[in-house]
């Protein structure tokens, strides 16, 4: 497998269902249906904000992490792309939610915009590579620390932070996001750069 820097011509329809796969339950409220969000993202990827694991044949998408940085995340669109796309009705509420999840990174920080991995192909390290091309990233861009957001329900997520120098500095809850998006509480974890981790398979 060989990782590499943007999202590639041609995978955004991969990189789109590997994102709807690890995050649909908390985006369909707002880009549902499942088929009108996988299109809506992979129209509006930002190809330079994403690191891909490709697998041998340098086609299959196996993970996928995306990030913000000067204001752009892999994940774009803009709200009258929203409205454009579900009409003003239906789309108002959808743009609402939207921002209810959106983040801006502060001074010398990089944002994580989400990392998943294919099914298939979990348990093989792939996402601390992808976590450690973000890293390096980061620091090529003089960020002194990453920061993201997991959910109370993806321990699994959290723990691949954990051994990946990743520390929880607060929690907020979000009891009024359980019955819409499926989450009560949203975690904020930093990793300052230079952080130590610990290696295990991801």
């Amino acid at each position: 497998m060989r990782v590499v820097r943007g999202v590639p011509a041609g995978c955004e329809d991969e990189v789109a269902a590997l994102y709807w796969e690890a995050f649909g339950r908390k985006l369909g409220a707002a880009l549902g249906p499942a088929a009108t969000g996988r299109a809506f993202l992979a129209e509006h990827l930002n190809h330079d904000r994403g690191i891909v694991v490709l697998g041998d044949d340098g086609r299959a998408v196996l993970g996928v992490a995306g990030y913000q940085l000067g204001g752009r995340a892999l994940l774009g669109g803009t709200a009258g792309d929203v409205l454009a796309r579900y009409g003003r009705v239906h789309g108002l509420p959808r743009v609402a939610l939207l921002a209810i999840l959106e983040r801006t990174a502060a001074r010398g920080e990089l944002v994580m915009d989400g990392i998943c991995v294919a099914p298939r192909a979990r348990g093989g390290g792939i996402g601390g590579r992808l976590l450690d091309e973000v890293a390096v990233v980061a620091a090529e861009e003089g960020c002194h620390r990453i920061r993201l957001d997991v959910i109370d329900v993806n321990p699994r997520a959290r723990a691949l932070y954990e051994r990946n120098g990743f520390t929880a500095v607060r929690t907020h809850r979000t009891p009024y996001l359980r019955a819409m998006m499926g989450f009560g509480a949203v975690t904020t974890m930093h990793r300052a750069m230079g952080a130590p981790t610990e290696r295990r398979g991801a």
